[in-house]
């Protein structure tokens, strides 16, 4: 199979380090891809590598511990990670989204913990916690209780943030001036934490996407983080759409496996004689329809992605990005997960009976996929939420 074919990825104009080590990876991952799903989450060896390979905190500055890698080169090494296996490649996103959010504090003591060497980031945005403003000890913070849900990478974590909702002793929220719920994000210790194995699923089974839940944990305000998203000076990544960086982490994962599928197929294609058939798939005519057809949903999707990532970038670092430029990556990393999915589900059907069966990576890559188009950033309602932007009509942005 000509090189082009078996890994293609996107023109940049720099080919980081970062991606060159995800190349390498690659092998071990497709090898060990029935062992991290049979787990039910990434082995710890794995994780551990990741985070010294600086595959968990790709985008935060250096000084706050991070590689300081463009938001192309993360797509890109996240993309390049999933071509092997979606589940690894999904939990080195979520870190990495992790370790941004919470560089969102500004504090030294998120700073200090963020630049341990080999440390490991988890965390969810969603506000499905309480947090009690209160005093310890003469120690500013907050009490939290909650529950959280998708905890991917939690259980390989070090540290795991999530998002609460500021409420008063009996639990109601506290409004904003404005009326509006106030949102912080906690950032727990692991041992703080406790996980309940809800993690049965159709696919990205190696997530570890587990529950956890924490009941009357003290978080000290220098590890509270609020703000999340709020453009600030001090590096480009900080103005570069926050929540635009979520999404691009789930396109990333959802066009790798997609690659990987359909390399698969040029692999099964030569040999594969359909049943009835005196001709290999690979000499059909309608293999070579949808071939190419899939072909067109992965590389258009990312083209579409990588514009709006670049034009959005340029932005970020000149100053401000308009609020145009954020439509665009959400609208992108939705439409190019859509767009894998229906390259998948071509090859899919196209390997016929031998894709049913475990021993073939192309059904999991096929359940991995569409288990990405549930997650909230990439759902349908984004083409609305575009849409009302182009049209001018009101619209709350916030979390673009």
């Amino acid at each position: 199979m000509p090189d082009n074919i078996a890994d293609t990825m996107p023109a940049s104009s720099t080919h980081s380090q970062l991606s060159a080590c995800a190349a390498e990876w690659k092998p071990e991952l497709a090898r060990r891809a029935s062992e991290i799903e049979g787990a039910r989450r990434l082995p710890q060896d794995i994780a551990d590598r990741f985070a010294a390979d600086g595959f968990y905190a790709m985008c935060t500055p250096p000084d706050w511990g991070g590689k300081g890698a463009s938001p192309l080169e993360y797509a890109q090494v996240v993309e390049r990670l999933a071509q092997a296996d979606a589940s690894a490649a999904w939990c080195a996103f979520i870190a990495t989204t992790a370790a941004y959010g919470m560089a969102f504090s500004q504090t030294d003591a998120v700073r200090e913990l963020l630049n341990t060497p080999g440390v490991i980031t988890a965390g969810i945005f969603a506000p499905m916690g309480r947090a009690v403003r209160t005093e310890r000890n003469g120690t500013s913070g907050y009490i939290i209780n909650g529950r959280w849900a998708w905890g991917s990478g939690s259980q390989n974590a070090h540290w795991i943030s999530a998002g609460c909702f500021l409420a008063d002793e009996d639990g109601r929220i506290i409004p904003d001036a404005g009326g509006k719920p106030q949102h912080l994000s906690a950032i727990f210790a692991a041992d703080e934490v406790s996980f309940i194995d809800t993690w049965t699923v159709a696919g990205l089974q190696g997530t570890g996407s587990t529950d956890f839940e924490v009941k009357g944990v003290f978080v000290p305000e220098d590890r509270m983080v609020s703000g999340f998203g709020t453009a600030r000076d001090d590096a480009p990544i900080f103005r570069f759409p926050a929540f635009g960086m979520l999404g691009i982490g789930i396109a990333a994962v959802a066009l790798g496996a997609a690659r990987g599928a359909i390399n698969d197929l040029y692999d099964l294609a030569v040999d594969k004689v359909p049943a009835g058939s005196r001709s290999s798939l690979a000499e059909k005519s309608s293999t070579h329809r949808e071939v190419a057809r899939a072909e067109a949903h992965i590389r258009q999707g990312r083209a579409f992605l990588h514009e709006a990532i670049e034009t959005a970038w340029t932005a970020a670092q000149a100053g401000e990005v308009p609020v145009a430029l954020k439509r665009d990556v959400r609208l992108a990393t939705t439409s190019a997960v859509e767009s894998a999915k229906q390259a998948v589900d071509l090859i899919y059907e196209l390997a016929g009976g031998t894709a049913v069966y475990r021993t073939s990576p192309i059904q999991r890559r096929f359940r991995d996929v569409h288990v990405a188009t549930q997650h909230m950033m990439v759902k349908q309602q984004t083409y609305e939420l575009a849409g009302r932007i182009f049209l001018q009509q009101p619209t709350d942005t916030s979390q673009l």
